[in-house]
Protein backbone atom coordinates (compact mmCIF):
# COMPACT_ATOMS: atom_id res chain seq x y z
CA UNK A 1 0.00 0.00 0.00
CA UNK A 2 1.25 3.31 -0.54
CA UNK A 3 2.19 5.95 1.62
CA UNK A 4 -0.84 8.04 -0.29
CA UNK A 5 -3.28 4.84 0.21
CA UNK A 6 -2.37 4.57 4.11
CA UNK A 7 -2.79 8.51 4.75
CA UNK A 8 -6.32 8.59 3.16
CA UNK A 9 -6.94 5.46 5.11
CA UNK A 10 -6.23 6.81 8.28
CA UNK A 11 -7.98 10.11 7.29
CA UNK A 12 -10.90 7.76 6.73
CA UNK A 13 -10.79 6.29 9.98
CA UNK A 14 -9.53 9.94 11.66
CA UNK A 15 -13.10 11.69 10.39
CA UNK A 16 -15.27 8.17 11.38
CA UNK A 17 -13.92 8.35 14.57
CA UNK A 18 -14.78 11.95 15.14
CA UNK A 19 -18.05 11.72 13.79
CA UNK A 20 -18.91 9.33 15.99
CA UNK A 21 -18.08 11.47 18.94
CA UNK A 22 -20.22 13.93 17.16
CA UNK A 23 -23.31 12.04 17.37
CA UNK A 24 -22.74 10.28 21.12
CA UNK A 25 -22.23 13.99 22.16
CA UNK A 26 -25.21 15.51 20.32
CA UNK A 27 -27.29 12.64 22.06
CA UNK A 28 -25.83 12.54 25.37
CA UNK A 29 -26.08 17.02 25.78
CA UNK A 30 -29.87 16.37 26.77
CA UNK A 31 -28.28 14.94 30.07
CA UNK A 32 -25.02 16.84 30.44
CA UNK A 33 -26.97 20.26 30.52
CA UNK A 34 -27.56 21.27 33.98
CA UNK A 35 -31.59 20.47 34.55
CA UNK A 36 -33.49 23.52 35.85
CA UNK A 37 -36.99 22.00 36.38
CA UNK A 38 -38.75 25.67 34.80
CA UNK A 39 -39.83 25.27 31.07
CA UNK A 40 -37.85 27.80 29.36
CA UNK A 41 -38.65 26.69 25.45
CA UNK A 42 -41.72 26.09 23.25
CA UNK A 43 -45.37 27.39 24.55
CA UNK A 44 -43.40 27.80 28.26
CA UNK A 45 -45.96 25.84 29.42
CA UNK A 46 -45.10 21.94 31.16
CA UNK A 47 -47.99 19.83 30.68
CA UNK A 48 -47.69 18.36 34.33
CA UNK A 49 -50.46 18.91 36.60
CA UNK A 50 -54.37 19.65 36.33
CA UNK A 51 -57.43 18.95 37.49
CA UNK A 52 -58.31 16.23 40.44
CA UNK A 53 -60.77 15.39 43.04
CA UNK A 54 -59.47 13.21 45.50
CA UNK A 55 -60.69 12.38 49.73
CA UNK A 56 -58.71 14.58 52.17
CA UNK A 57 -57.37 12.95 55.61
CA UNK A 58 -60.44 13.85 57.43
CA UNK A 59 -62.58 11.47 54.46
CA UNK A 60 -63.86 15.32 52.72
CA UNK A 61 -63.57 15.74 49.33
CA UNK A 62 -61.37 18.19 48.09
CA UNK A 63 -60.43 19.13 44.25
CA UNK A 64 -57.95 21.43 43.22
CA UNK A 65 -59.85 24.97 43.18
CA UNK A 66 -59.80 24.04 46.97
CA UNK A 67 -56.33 25.29 46.82
CA UNK A 68 -56.76 28.12 44.38
CA UNK A 69 -54.36 31.15 45.15
CA UNK A 70 -51.72 29.12 46.80
CA UNK A 71 -48.39 27.76 45.50
CA UNK A 72 -49.11 24.23 46.06
CA UNK A 73 -45.75 21.49 46.84
CA UNK A 74 -47.12 17.84 45.37
CA UNK A 75 -45.40 14.75 46.83
CA UNK A 76 -46.53 11.54 45.67
CA UNK A 77 -45.81 8.66 48.46
CA UNK A 78 -47.53 6.35 50.56
CA UNK A 79 -47.55 5.80 54.29
CA UNK A 80 -45.52 2.24 54.19
CA UNK A 81 -42.56 3.94 52.11
CA UNK A 82 -39.44 2.94 53.96
CA UNK A 83 -36.76 5.45 52.63
CA UNK A 84 -37.70 8.17 50.27
CA UNK A 85 -41.45 9.40 51.19
CA UNK A 86 -40.19 10.34 54.48
CA UNK A 87 -37.09 11.91 53.59
CA UNK A 88 -39.15 14.08 50.94
CA UNK A 89 -41.80 14.88 53.40
CA UNK A 90 -38.91 15.88 56.06
CA UNK A 91 -37.62 18.12 53.97
CA UNK A 92 -41.10 19.44 52.96
CA UNK A 93 -41.77 20.34 56.64
CA UNK A 94 -38.46 21.91 57.26
CA UNK A 95 -38.82 23.80 54.04
CA UNK A 96 -42.19 25.09 55.73
CA UNK A 97 -40.72 25.93 58.70
CA UNK A 98 -38.48 28.02 57.35
CA UNK A 99 -40.66 29.88 55.26
CA UNK A 100 -41.88 31.68 58.16
CA UNK A 101 -44.80 33.82 57.20
CA UNK A 102 -44.71 33.21 53.77
CA UNK A 103 -45.80 29.98 54.69
CA UNK A 104 -49.04 30.38 54.69
CA UNK A 105 -48.99 31.08 51.06
CA UNK A 106 -47.58 27.74 50.22
CA UNK A 107 -49.90 24.20 50.61
CA UNK A 108 -48.25 21.13 51.17
CA UNK A 109 -49.75 17.93 49.76
CA UNK A 110 -49.00 14.20 50.24
CA UNK A 111 -51.31 12.52 47.49
CA UNK A 112 -50.96 8.26 48.23
CA UNK A 113 -50.00 5.84 45.62
CA UNK A 114 -51.19 3.15 47.56
CA UNK A 115 -55.08 3.93 48.07
CA UNK A 116 -55.81 0.22 48.86
CA UNK A 117 -53.98 0.64 52.42
CA UNK A 118 -53.68 4.20 52.70
CA UNK A 119 -57.53 5.42 53.90
CA UNK A 120 -58.34 8.83 55.05
CA UNK A 121 -57.60 8.04 58.66
CA UNK A 122 -54.38 6.40 57.82
CA UNK A 123 -53.11 9.37 56.07
CA UNK A 124 -54.20 11.57 59.04
CA UNK A 125 -52.17 9.72 61.34
CA UNK A 126 -49.20 9.49 59.07
CA UNK A 127 -49.55 13.35 57.69
CA UNK A 128 -49.33 14.81 61.30
CA UNK A 129 -46.08 12.96 62.05
CA UNK A 130 -44.39 15.75 59.52
CA UNK A 131 -46.05 18.92 59.69
CA UNK A 132 -49.56 20.83 60.62
CA UNK A 133 -50.18 22.38 57.46
CA UNK A 134 -49.53 18.78 55.09
CA UNK A 135 -52.47 17.49 53.88
CA UNK A 136 -52.93 13.74 52.57
CA UNK A 137 -54.88 12.70 49.73
CA UNK A 138 -56.75 9.63 48.88
CA UNK A 139 -59.18 8.38 46.70
CA UNK A 140 -59.93 5.19 44.50
CA UNK A 141 -57.58 3.21 42.59
CA UNK A 142 -58.77 5.25 39.27
CA UNK A 143 -58.53 8.64 40.46
CA UNK A 144 -55.17 8.33 41.85
CA UNK A 145 -54.01 6.73 38.64
CA UNK A 146 -56.18 9.57 36.91
CA UNK A 147 -53.91 12.39 38.94
CA UNK A 148 -50.68 10.57 38.99
CA UNK A 149 -51.12 10.11 34.84
CA UNK A 150 -51.97 14.07 34.80
CA UNK A 151 -48.65 14.55 36.68
CA UNK A 152 -46.26 12.05 34.82
CA UNK A 153 -45.70 10.10 37.93
CA UNK A 154 -44.81 6.57 37.80
CA UNK A 155 -45.83 3.89 40.35
CA UNK A 156 -45.86 0.72 40.72
CA UNK A 157 -46.83 -2.34 42.99
CA UNK A 158 -44.18 -4.71 43.87
CA UNK A 159 -44.88 -8.11 45.48
CA UNK A 160 -42.99 -9.04 48.61
CA UNK A 161 -42.70 -12.89 49.92
CA UNK A 162 -41.13 -12.64 52.81
CA UNK A 163 -42.51 -9.62 54.20
CA UNK A 164 -45.85 -9.09 55.89
CA UNK A 165 -46.44 -6.08 54.21
CA UNK A 166 -47.33 -8.21 51.04
CA UNK A 167 -46.16 -5.58 48.50
CA UNK A 168 -44.61 -2.08 48.18
CA UNK A 169 -45.07 0.18 45.83
CA UNK A 170 -41.58 1.56 43.62
CA UNK A 171 -43.02 5.23 42.32
CA UNK A 172 -40.98 8.52 40.94
CA UNK A 173 -39.69 10.88 43.93
CA UNK A 174 -40.58 14.35 42.49
CA UNK A 175 -42.07 16.99 44.39
CA UNK A 176 -43.86 19.39 42.08
CA UNK A 177 -43.82 23.13 42.64
CA UNK A 178 -46.94 24.53 41.22
CA UNK A 179 -48.82 27.80 41.33
CA UNK A 180 -51.88 29.37 42.71
CA UNK A 181 -53.69 28.34 38.93
CA UNK A 182 -52.76 24.73 39.53
CA UNK A 183 -49.76 25.31 36.97
CA UNK A 184 -46.78 23.66 36.86
CA UNK A 185 -43.68 25.90 38.37
CA UNK A 186 -40.59 23.89 38.85
CA UNK A 187 -39.73 20.20 40.55
CA UNK A 188 -37.45 18.99 43.09
CA UNK A 189 -35.96 16.15 43.68
CA UNK A 190 -36.67 14.56 46.61
CA UNK A 191 -33.11 14.39 47.73
CA UNK A 192 -33.13 18.11 47.42
CA UNK A 193 -32.31 20.85 50.84
CA UNK A 194 -34.75 22.85 52.19
CA UNK A 195 -32.59 25.67 51.74
CA UNK A 196 -32.71 24.86 47.59
CA UNK A 197 -36.13 24.43 47.99
CA UNK A 198 -37.08 27.91 49.86
CA UNK A 199 -35.11 29.70 47.48
CA UNK A 200 -36.86 28.35 44.48
CA UNK A 201 -40.51 28.79 46.88
CA UNK A 202 -39.72 32.62 47.19
CA UNK A 203 -38.87 33.34 43.96
CA UNK A 204 -42.50 32.53 42.53
CA UNK A 205 -43.82 33.81 46.03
Amino acid sequence: MSAASRGLKRGLVLAAIIALFGVVGYLAMPYLLPQRGDDTAGSGVVSIGGPFALTNQDGKPVTDKDFAGKLMLVYFGFTNCPDICPTGLQTIALAMDQLGADAAKVQPILITVDPERDTAPVMKEYVQAFHERLIGLTGTPEQIAAVAKAYRVYYQKVVLKDSSLGYSVDHSGFIYLMDGKGQYLTHFRHDATPEQMVQRIRQRL
